[in-house]
């Protein structure tokens, strides 16, 4: 991935290895355009789990800051949910909503 100019950016944290954080840098589109490795001091308490959204700053590559943004994160996670609820409800034979014999 190119050098990322510096700047504030969307980051999602994609995992966490040992004591560092990989964060998947977006663009104001949602595309991805970096990643970045850091140590987990820089992520917020709140923060320190996979998926968390973070506003964070970049300066010569490397990120500065990092604060959380709680309603982002629960706004993709209803967004996934609402995919995983509605790929379900294909997988569900036809006629099993009201499975009453009587």
């Amino acid at each position: 991935m190119t050098t990322l100019e510096d700047g504030r950016y969307t980051a999602v944290i994609d995992r966490f290895e040992d004591d560092q954080a990989v964060l998947l840098i977006e663009d104001d589109t949602g595309s991805l355009v970096g990643e970045a490795v850091v140590d987990q001091a820089v992520i917020p308490e709140p923060a320190r789990h996979p998926d968390a959204v973070l506003t964070v700053e970049l300066e010569d590559g490397e990120v500065l800051t990092g604060e959380y943004d709680v309603t982002e994160t629960e706004k993709r996670t209803e967004q996934v949910q609402d995919r995983f609820d509605q790929l379900s409800e294909r997988l569900e034979p036809a006629g099993d909503e009201d499975n009453t014999d009587n």
